[in-house]
């Protein structure tokens, strides 16, 4: 897809715009459910962004991936577990919050200044635009970075055996000692001797 120089600067305007703001929603909103759809935004933007590198396969890949997976799992995640709870003041939360400012700031800082000194021109003896980009993708995936898409790989497997590990925690039954009766979330509470043995002498009567 090949658009007109002035038509690619509107549109990278346009989906710039429409990144920060919905990134700027997600974390300052405080309700997470409208944060998970901005989220949905944010990739829906940036695959508009992968659209105009002409790389159609990635762009394709971040909303079936992304937006239709990785966002719908989380809205799934955060509907389902409906747990109220009081948080309370975490001592020392002014430092910890001045500390990530600063960690945010240096990554713009780092990735500001790599912005401005990578070269973005194009060379003369390169191709614009690649033909098969699925092709090229894959060449690259099992050349240059196997070693990447290898690890990225066990990262997803650890972090999905830490997810079965977190909810399998909610199956574990709770005891809870009584001076009459000892239950369990997972039993029925026994009835009191006492009152079963009154309960028959009554029904003989």
């Amino acid at each position: 897809m090949n658009l007109a120089e002035g038509v690619q600067i509107v549109s990278f305007g346009i989906l710039a715009v429409m990144i920060l703001t919905a990134a700027l929603g997600v974390v300052l909103l405080s309700n997470i459910v409208h944060s998970a759809f901005l989220l949905a935004g944010v990739f829906l933007s940036i695959s508009g962004l992968y659209l105009l590198l002409n790389a159609d396969f990635v762009a394709a890949a971040q909303i079936l991936i992304y937006v239709g997976a990785v966002n719908v799992l989380i809205l799934f995640a955060i509907m389902l577990v409906n747990k109220q709870e009081d948080f309370s003041k975490i001592p020392g939360s002014l430092f910890r919050k001045v500390a990530t400012g600063v960690v945010c700031l240096g990554l713009f800082a780092l990735l500001g200044t790599m912005v401005l000194v990578t070269p973005w021109a194009l060379d003369s003896t390169s191709p614009a635009v690649i033909e098969n980009t699925i092709i090229a993708l894959g060449e690259h995936f099992f050349s240059d970075f196997l070693l990447p898409f290898e690890l990225a790989s066990v990262l997803l497997l650890m972090a999905m055996v830490g997810a079965i590990i977190l909810a399998r925690r909610d199956l574990i039954p709770e005891v809870s000692e009584t001076t009459d009766t000892v239950t369990t979330s997972l039993t029925l509470p026994e009835r009191p001797r006492e009152l079963s043995s009154i309960g028959n002498v009554g029904e003989n009567n």
